[in-house]
């Protein structure tokens, strides 16, 4: 069975994650549904560089390019995260990748009623996606499946930190023991 060998975190770092998630949600929660002020302004700004940077392949395809775009810095964090065996970033990343299906699941929410401000007044790419796809009248059900998607996708990816820490918890205390025992036959 493939096993992930993660590199070892200080316990600090467990807490200041953790105290980072609580403020995270402290954010979410006391914000406008769906629209977190720092990260989502982020978001935004890859969100509109993905539009012509798929449109340089594709017209038809550019009104997909603001959710692609606003979704693959997360993915290159998580990526990097795995490839450097950093958990913690690794997580971080999962966390911001499913932290934007709430901002998403707000756009796609609002594809018929049409009452977001959207940047520059150009055309709403989920009425324009929904609306070819003929499942414009699902939107809010598809965007409350979006939202169950993010959240889950949210606390999955803390709490397989958390529990990555505590299975093993007994690996990296014997190993810390090792070396004190290596230190002190020195």
């Amino acid at each position: 069975m493939f096993r992930k060998e993660w590199d070892q975190i200080p316990k600090t770092h467990y807490a200041l994650f953790g105290g980072g998630f609580l403020l995270f949600i402290a954010v979410v929660l006391s914000s406008e549904p769906g629209f977190v002020f720092v990260i989502d302004h982020a978001n935004l700004l890859f969100h509109e560089a993905g539009h012509p940077i798929v449109g340089l392949f594709s017209t038809r395809l550019e009104p997909y390019g603001g959710t692609i775009g606003q979704l693959t810095f997360p993915v290159i964090l998580a990526i990097t995260g795995w490839r450097k065996d950093k958990l913690l970033l690794f997580s971080a990343g999962l966390v911001w990748f499913f932290e934007n299906f709430l901002n998403i699941a707000r756009y796609m929410a609002d594809a018929r009623v049409l009452q977001l401000p959207l940047v520059g007044g150009g055309d709403h790419d989920w009425n324009t996606i929904l609306a070819r796809w003929d499942i414009l009248m699902y939107e809010t059900r598809i965007a409350t499946a979006l939202r169950i998607i993010g959240w889950t996708g949210i606390i999955a990816s803390v709490c397989a930190v958390y529990v990555y820490a505590f299975f093993t918890r007994d690996r990296n205390s014997a190993s810390l023991d090792q070396k004190t025992l290596v230190q002190f036959d020195s």
